[in-house]
């Protein structure tokens, strides 16, 4: 390419439209947010042992429920295991939620090209080359 030549001759007669960029962008915005709060409607579930963990879609815990019987609240050693067992519950909820997440909110993540940090971003935000170098900034 020459240095006389647009590099926005390519997109036709009309040029590059910000505004219309800028509108997508919006309707865009605007049903990640409108995902968003319907994940955090959602109460997703994980279970270990007889303890049951519910968190909300976005992650967050909501509650826990114990099967009668698991545990000798008496014994130390029971304790810690309840201990462990809400804590895995707490992990398998999690990442049946945080799968659920990556359903819904995956096509909106993938065509921001990771900008949030959200999935598939990174430290450069996403952007190809690191985020830098490549447009030569």
């Amino acid at each position: 390419m020459s240095e006389s030549q647009n590099p926005f001759d390519a997109l036709g007669a009309g040029g590059f439209d910000m505004n219309a960029l800028l509108q997508q962008a919006q309707q865009m915005q605007e049903q990640l947010q409108r995902t968003q709060e319907e994940l955090a409607e959602k109460i997703v579930e994980g279970s270990v042992g007889g303890v049951t963990v519910q968190v909300n879609g976005v992650g967050e815990l909501v509650g826990v429920t114990f099967r009668t019987g698991i545990v000798d609240g008496a014994d130390e050693e029971s304790l810690t295991d309840l201990g462990d067992m809400v804590v895995a519950a707490y992990r398998d909820a999690k990442a049946r939620a945080d799968a659920q997440a990556g359903q819904a909110l995956g096509p909106l993540a993938g065509g921001l090209g990771g900008l949030s940090g959200g999935p598939g971003g990174g430290a450069a935000g996403g952007l190809p080359g690191g985020g830098s170098g490549q447009f030569g900034f």
